[in-house]
């Protein structure tokens, strides 16, 4: 782990950018990840932030955000492209799934 400020907090992160503790996230801190990753967050990407904030626990998958009702599979790549889930989750602030390479 490693520290890094992002938004103006001092926070720890793995070597990978995800945050160690997932209850210092806030917005400001997910448009700062999501900034670095090339992508300017809208009101659709909070809503499937928050469902993946709500279901951190519960083994995400791509299938499960495509099955949630907020977006297609199809949409969860034109979110976040170059790997929807790995990225989505450092954003949300959660950890990263054991299905992400």
């Amino acid at each position: 782990m490693t520290q890094k400020t992002i938004a103006g907090v001092n926070l720890e992160v793995s070597d990978e950018g995800y945050l160690a503790d997932s209850s210092q996230w806030t917005e400001e801190i997910a448009k700062e990840i999501a900034k670095e990753e090339g992508i300017e967050l809208t009101d659709k990407h909070f809503e499937v932030i928050n469902f993946i904030r709500s279901n951190a626990d519960s083994g995400l998958t791509i299938r499960k955000v495509g099955k949630s009702g907020i977006v297609d599979i199809k949409g969860f790549y034109e979110l976040f492209p170059g790997g929807p889930l790995k990225i989505s989750t450092k954003v949300a602030g959660v950890s990263k799934p054991s299905s992400c390479i």
